[in-house]
């Protein structure tokens, strides 16, 4: 979930919520990510809560990651608290995660258009 909070935050333009299934599913998804912008040479200013694996808070200045356990995402349920800025649903494509596919798959996927970001 991307949440624009330009107009009701001064630290912040946009926050990214989303969960993991498991401690090390948070923790992965999170090093993933760090891993991937210090590849494009963006680095956190910081980054908490990695070790526990329950809420990983990654600050990127203007963008600020929270990567949930989903039970603490429901308990903090930043969603609601923040219920006044815009929100988009972002719909991560299976397809786009898969790095081997077969020539037939390939065929077929292109035939099938992408999924969009839903609005709220």
């Amino acid at each position: 979930m991307l949440l624009e909070v330009t107009k009701f935050c001064s630290f912040a333009d946009f926050f990214i919520l989303c969960s993991g299934g498991s401690h090390r599913h948070v923790t992965a998804l999170a090093q993933h990510v760090e891993e991937a912008l210090a590849q494009a040479r963006v680095k956190p200013l910081g980054v908490e809560g990695l070790e526990e694996g329950q809420w990983v808070l990654m600050d990127y200045n203007t963008v600020i990651i929270h990567i949930f356990l989903q039970p603490q995402r429901e308990f903090y349920n930043l969603e609601d608290l923040w219920s006044e800025v815009p929100k988009t649903q972002i719909d991560i494509d299976s397809r786009a995660q898969t790095t081997s596919t077969s020539s037939q798959e390939s065929r077929s996927d292109a035939d099938t258009p992408p999924e969009t970001p839903h609005h709220e």
